[in-house]
């Protein structure tokens, strides 16, 4: 199963037989709850999914772990099951087009075991520019039998981040000018994880906001140092970090597309940069 769908996959498929299992993953980093927007209109039995509470754990007062830490296997198992989530049922989530937040939950699902999510191509944007109806109405999905297995897909903590940026290929998805350290909204201070590779999230996709093809794909990943370019995956190994844990498991998911395999580091710079004993690097370019 690919990792992504299209509108019109998306369609056929929730006029068939069996169609999949729909959860609206919108979202805004620092920005307002999402839940008003997903009840003013969503796709047809969608269900609201909310990213900071049901996908990712409590934060520490250290900040250890990063600003969303993963969740408790067990209670997003019980979230997911609520949703409608089954174990070998098909799942496809969206967001509002930035494909972030529906990458985390993409990205969580695969990680705990579940073998057939993907995520739509271009999030409600695309659906709607297809004509795609929307509805306020809320569903009451019956409970799923989902029960999570972690370990699917790998989990670097930052010693596991800081080695692979030594022996393999560690990317930064965050915009250059963090990676450079030249500002940084958000966390604590500047700059990336010395040795890693700055490869902004944002240029895995086009200007709709829908994925580059494979080859582009593979092409991008290649010029930093990723794979063969011709879809065979090899190279080093790969793994990838943002702010929190949600732009990276977009770039994962690019990296997927484009049939290479990649480790996440779950913490990300918000977990390296609490700690003041890590070393920071700042400049260089973006990828």
């Amino acid at each position: 199963m690919t990792a992504i769908l299209s509108t019109s996959e998306l369609m056929s498929e929730l006029a068939g037989t069996t169609p999949p299992v729909l959860l609206d993953i919108r979202w805004q980093l620092g920005g307002p709850d999402q839940r008003p927007a997903y009840e003013a209109g969503h796709l047809p039995g969608a269900v609201y999914v909310d990213l900071d509470r049901e996908l990712a754990g409590p934060v520490s007062e250290t900040g250890l772990g990063g600003r969303h830490p993963l969740p408790d296997p067990e209670e997003f198992g019980a979230v997911m099951r609520r949703a409608g989530v089954s174990q070998d049922a098909p799942v496809v989530v969206y967001d509002g087009g930035q494909g972030w937040a529906a990458a985390r939950a993409w990205w969580l699902l695969r990680w705990t075991g579940h073998g057939r999510v993907r995520v739509l191509d271009g999030g409600l944007p695309a659906w709607t520019a297809a004509g795609g109806e929307l509805t306020t109405e809320e569903p009451a999905p019956g409970e799923g039998d989902f029960k999570p297995n972690p370990g699917a897909m790998e989990v670097l903590d930052a010693d596991g981040a800081a080695a692979l940026a030594r022996t393999g290929i560690l990317l930064d998805a965050r915009a250059g000018e963090r990676y450079r350290g030249e500002v940084e909204p958000i966390d604590r201070v500047g700059g990336h994880v010395p040795g890693a590779v700055s490869a902004p999230t944002t240029e895995n996709v086009g200007p709709d906001g829908r994925f580059l093809t494979p080859p582009m794909l593979r092409s991008r990943f290649a010029a930093l140092g990723v794979g063969d370019g011709d879809g065979a995956g090899g190279g080093a190994a790969v793994g990838v970090y943002c702010g929190s844990g949600v732009s990276g498991a977009h770039e994962i998911l690019a990296l997927a597309v484009a049939g290479i395999p990649a480790a996440l580091y779950a913490g990300s710079w918000s977990d390296w940069s609490s700690d003041p004993g890590r070393e920071v690097a700042t400049g260089g370019s973006a990828g």
